[in-house]
């Protein structure tokens, strides 16, 4: 039997449909689809830096799912907690990005009318473990909003520490919703058992704001009756973190080049939990070094980095 994973991660694998820089990929050529969504992205993070993780996911039996089980064999992801759909399809997300590389989520493709597989995902029962690893994206959906409130609970009982990574997309709940929307009262309502057991919580600076009405860790965790870990991560700026007594700032680090941003935060929280065991100001600049990494390359999986790669970028910052 394979040894129990340290991290299993819960949630969304998809396909992110690039469009060319400044076109529209519902309609412009040439698009570049990636295989995709935060918590397989994180899986597959930490795959490749070593460390043990297993994925909770719910896929279409199409060529998207077949390409993700093949990814996730060759990475050594456990996968015992796969699930496939026959009637639903994987999801495709269209990506626009811009002329610099950041990107905008704004639709979806593939819906033949039932939905997508990821939203029936259904309950689990956990591995033993050190962290469970979810996003808040499959409380838009009942059955995976069902599934996932049933893992949390079960971490809670099994001793397992809750990583939050919000991962906020408006067009998951509502399609027809503004890219750049704010949380509604009731995405608000559906996220607060999550924020009230995460032990760590990772916010980019927009959804700091947007549920916290500040982008202050400190703050953050004061607010929180549990005291979570606090990271809140603003693209090229500087992360700002609280993570236990500690507080401070880490700089992002500089990639060669940029190709395209989408899966940096997902690596950022992949390197986090990878090195969790040292000390807090080189778990964040590890995790700044595959975050930045991975924007030398399209898509949020292919350019993740082994350990020795952002060691590496890591020297060459100093």
């Amino acid at each position: 039997m394979a040894p129990d994973p340290v991290v299993v991660c819960l949630g969304e694998a998809l396909i992110d449909r690039l469009g060319p820089p400044g076109g529209d990929p519902a309609v412009d050529v040439p698009v570049d689809d990636r295989l995709g969504g935060a918590p397989a992205n994180v899986a597959c993070g930490l795959a490749r830096l070593g460390t043990r993780v297993a994925f909770v996911g719910r896929l279409g039996r199409d060529a998207i799912g077949d390409a993700f089980t093949d990814l996730f064999l060759e990475r050594g992801v456990n996968l015992s907690l796969l699930q496939r759909d026959d009637q639903r399809p994987s999801r495709i997300v269209l990506v626009r990005r811009s002329m610099d590389g950041e990107r905008e989520f704004q639709g979806f493709a593939g819906d033949q009318g039932l939905g997508f597989a990821d939203q029936a995902l259904a309950p689990v029962r956990l591995p033993q473990a050190d962290w469970l690893l979810v996003g808040t994206l499959p409380l838009a959906a009942s059955v995976s909003g069902a599934a996932l409130l049933s893992a949390v609970e079960q971490a809670q009982q099994q001793g397992l520490a809750l990583a939050l990574d919000v991962n906020w997309r408006p067009t998951f709940w509502d399609p027809s919703a503004d890219p750049a929307a704010g949380p509604s009262k009731q995405a608000l309502e559906a996220m607060q058992p999550l924020l009230l057991q995460a032990a760590l919580l990772k916010l980019a600076r927009e959804e700091a704001l947007g549920l916290f009405g500040t982008a202050d860790p400190t703050a953050i965790q004061r607010m929180l009756p549990q005291s979570p870990d606090v990271v809140v991560t603003d693209g090229a700026a500087p992360v700002r973190w609280h993570i236990g007594t500690e507080h401070g700032v880490q700089p992002a680090l500089k990639p060669p080049t940029v190709v395209d941003t989408t899966g940096a935060g997902d690596a950022f929280t992949a390197g986090l939990l990878h090195r969790w065991s040292a000390p807090p100001m080189e778990r964040l600049r590890f995790a700044a070094a595959c975050g930045a990494l991975v924007c030398g390359g399209a898509g949020g999986i292919d350019p993740q980095p082994g350990e020795a790669q952002a060691e590496r970028l890591m020297r060459i910052a100093d």
